[in-house]
């Protein structure tokens, strides 16, 4: 006996009866071409009975609106009249952040006739018929909420090196940094055509300009730690952070020829490339590590491994570079031909501009105005003294000194007048790891020292009220009765009598009649004033 075939899915959904709308649909669209046929002459009762077994009603529903069609000149029914959102009704939802039950209930205490208001399910079904969710979704949370229902069109292929966009990611993640749990900056830069991630820099505390130059040299390095992936790109999408948008950053790539583009605020889709990386580092590589900040909740307040050991900073360094290296090299991607970012890298022939090293010593790094010289002791910089071996025999020469912001350990050094690369000057009296350690001791030792004491006078100044139950002014808490505040305030007053500036046991000489105080008397003429 054979069996029947096992239909699937598909085909139950391409047998399944049309909904309501669909045959309303299907019906409109039958009735269009038959008024087609009558106006040609060519109608017939097959026709008719045709749609109307298509459609799935009678063929005297179809006469029906065949009548009608060539009455009212449309075959397109008339809209039914229904509630539909006003402005009014737009304000009120904005007010009430989108509670659609409140404003049913704001529309009837307003009403004078509250049986003429619609009823809460009828303005529910205006609300999601006449809204779209990002209209609900901005009235209820804001614009950012509206755009996040918008959609953001792919920006067409180019090829690599083309456009670049960077960002700063804080880690969510606890790392231990020089005796304190931290969490770390990371500044890196992807190419958008190829998704290869150019280069990177870590930060155990807020990034800055150094650390946006540091990835940059980096991104643009092609040897056998920075490359194959560098050179110089065309242009570079960055937000409007103020490091990003620092005179050294500027005038870095400025000075070869890249066009920096600035997008306007509180735009992330504007640089999807970066803003997904982020997102994939997260739930790819942080999400695995220890003291993630974002576990799961074992309560309102424990989230589970927040007691594990954490990582050094040294080993979340490896870790990362580590899974950029494997990002780069096995991670494939749909969207790009199931190739990895470094194939889809390889496999573009654009030639890559690459700028000579010294070349970067000079632009990947903040020059000073000002003019040095080198002297008996080195160079003088920012109250330090910096020596190199080249400087011998350059005593009196006029420098100019470059530098990486944060980094004051070393300098670069070029002549005033030919601008030419002396060389790299270091600092002479470096203090010691354990020295710099025991001044950031003290430092925070003092800190805390005056956070307690700011908090113990707020807690000495803070002022209870009662709680109220009903409307009324505030109350102070601690009655006390008067018998109470006057003995405490008695250790703060004295008994001297109050100072009038007279010294004690002065006799005036002279005394008004009638008056209550004294004053002194002239004193007397001698003879060489009579004189």
């Amino acid at each position: 006996m054979r069996r029947a075939p096992i239909s699937t899915r598909a085909d139950e959904s391409a047998l399944a009866p049309p909904s309501s709308r669909e045959k309303r649909a299907l019906l409109t669209a039958g009735i269009r071409s038959l008024v087609v046929l009558r106006e040609r002459g060519e109608l017939t009762s097959t026709d008719v009975e045709t749609v109307a077994r298509t459609v799935g009603v009678h063929k005297r529903t179809i006469w029906r609106r065949l009548e009608k069609a060539q009455n009212t000149g449309t075959a397109d029914l008339a809209p039914r009249s229904r509630y539909t959102v006003t402005d009014e009704v737009r304000i009120k939802l904005a007010y009430y952040r989108g509670n659609i039950k409140r404003v049913h209930q704001e529309m009837l205490d307003e009403a004078e006739d509250p049986e003429q208001e619609p009823s809460l399910s009828t303005l529910h079904r205006a609300v999601k018929l006449d809204l779209a969710p990002g209209d609900l979704a901005g009235l209820r949370s804001g614009i950012p909420a509206s755009r996040a229902l918008d959609p953001h069109l792919k920006r067409p292929p180019t090829c690599r090196n083309e456009e670049w966009e960077g960002d700063h990611k804080q880690a969510p993640v606890l790392v231990w940094a020089d005796g304190r749990l931290v969490k770390p900056w990371i500044t890196w830069f992807c190419d958008c055509h190829t998704g290869v991630t150019m280069g990177w820099a870590v930060t155990p505390h807020y990034p800055h300009r150094g650390s946006i130059l540091a990835a940059l040299r980096s991104c643009i390095l092609t040897d056998d730690i920075h490359g194959p992936a560098g050179g110089l790109p065309r242009r570079i999408r960055i937000d409007r952070g103020k490091d990003f948008l620092s005179r050294a950053v500027t005038q870095a790539m400025g000075s070869f020829g890249v066009h920096v583009e600035v997008l306007p605020p509180y735009t992330p889709h504007l640089k999807g490339s970066i803003e997904n990386l982020n997102r994939a580092a997260t739930s790819m590589f942080f999400s695995t590590l220890p003291r993630y900040t974002k576990t799961q909740k074992l309560d309102t307040k424990r989230r589970a491994g927040e007691k594990d050991p954490a990582l050094t900073f040294e080993n979340f360094v490896d870790l990362f570079a580590q899974w950029v290296r494997t990002r780069n090299t096995e991670h494939r991607m749909a969207g790009r031909g199931n190739l990895t970012p470094l194939d889809s890298w390889n496999s573009d022939t654009t030639p890559l501009r690459e700028p000579p090293l010294e070349d970067l010593h000079v632009f990947l790094m903040e020059g000073e105005r000002s003019t040095r010289v080198i002297h008996g002791h080195g160079i003088r910089w920012q109250g330090r003294d910096y020596v190199g071996a080249w400087m011998t025999g350059r005593t009196g020469t006029q420098v100019n000194v470059r530098y990486q912001p944060h980094h004051p350990r070393a300098i670069e050094v070029f002549h005033a007048q030919t601008h030419q690369h002396l060389g790299t000057a270091h600092l002479a009296d470096e203090a010691s790891e354990e020295e710099i350690r025991a001044v950031y001791q003290a430092r925070d030792d003092r800190v805390r020292r005056i956070r307690r004491d700011l908090a113990e006078a707020q807690r000495r100044r803070r002022r209870r009220f009662q709680p109220a139950t009903q409307p009324g002014p505030a109350r102070l808490a601690g009655t006390m009765t008067r018998k109470q505040a006057t003995a405490e305030l008695a250790p703060t007053r004295t008994t001297r009598p109050k100072d009038d500036g007279v010294p004690a046991g002065y006799m005036p000489r002279r005394v008004i009649p009638g008056a209550r105080w004294a004053i002194p008397a002239p004193p007397a003429s001698t003879p060489k004033d009579t004189a």
